[in-house]
């Protein structure tokens, strides 16, 4: 199974079971970088992503965590731009963690969930479905821009093109939310005018480089970024996850599931 040694999470509403192959299964493992009929790398398959510590164990197994953009790869703040991105708690949990309220994380915190990605892949087009909160992004890689009016949503409006064998994707149109699960000094906030742009590419035929940048033209002086990993996992599922059902952090208010009792 997933390795299950998350802490207590405010901002995670539920808990997944996740199963993995019978105890002794051999866990399969890829030679070489598959391609897709056009020649591209194929990312297509269960991916542990950013909120995963990566050391896959026998059986498939990895180790969920919380991960969170590090402030040491932070641009300088423009004037102003600390107090929008570092607001503190009001003690309204919709500005506070709105997820509390089962509310979505958002993108990029989604890519930074401890729940499993797939990926599916084909020529023109890749498809993100995120087991948290059944979020999905579906990205064309014809190198199309964006359209000319993006209204602002939850994960905004992403488009594709390959440099070489890097999938090199851009997102606009993100609403003024939170930019991670950060939570403590202050909580980040990013603007409406967040860019994100996401590269990723094999470094061997298990595993991905994963980097995110930032540019915030409200808050930053300039560009940022952070680098972060993949792990396949072919035995893996998707599960669902219905943050309402089993909502033990209602309004911020968390009690301990049977496991942590």
């Amino acid at each position: 199974m997933r390795k299950i040694r998350l802490p207590v999470l405010l901002w995670l509403a539920v808990f997944v079971v996740m199963t993995a192959p019978g105890w002794g299964q051999a866990v399969p493992t890829r030679q070489s970088i598959p391609r897709t009929a056009d020649g591209k790398p194929d990312f297509t398959g269960l991916w542990a992503g950013p909120g995963f510590t990566h050391r896959v164990g026998p059986n498939d197994t990895d180790t969920p965590r919380v991960s969170n953009f590090d402030p040491k790869n932070f641009a300088p703040f423009k004037p102003g731009g600390e107090a929008l991105f570092m607001q503190k708690e009001t003690g309204e949990v919709l500005h506070d963690d709105p997820t509390a309220k089962c509310l979505p994380d958002g993108f990029p915190r989604e890519a930074l969930a401890p729940y499993a990605t797939q990926i599916l892949q084909s020529p023109g087009v890749v498809i993100f479905l995120y087991e948290y909160m059944h979020f999905f992004r579906v990205v064309p890689t014809d190198g199309r821009p964006h359209p000319k009016d993006v209204e602002p949503t939850f994960m905004g409006d992403s488009v594709a093109h390959w440099e070489g064998d890097t999938l090199v994707i851009d997102t606009i149109g993100l609403r003024e939310w939170t930019l991670d699960a950060t939570t403590r000094p202050a909580i980040r906030y990013h603007s409406d005018a967040l860019h994100v742009i996401e590269r990723i590419q094999y470094t061997d035929p298990m595993t991905a480089s994963y980097q995110i940048t930032i540019d915030d033209p409200k808050i930053f002086t300039r560009a940022w970024s952070q680098d972060f990993g993949m792990k396949l996992h072919p035995t893996w599922k998707r599960y669902e996850q219905v943050c309402e059902e089993n909502n033990r952090c209602e309004d911020g208010k968390c009690t301990a599931s049977d496991a942590q009792k």
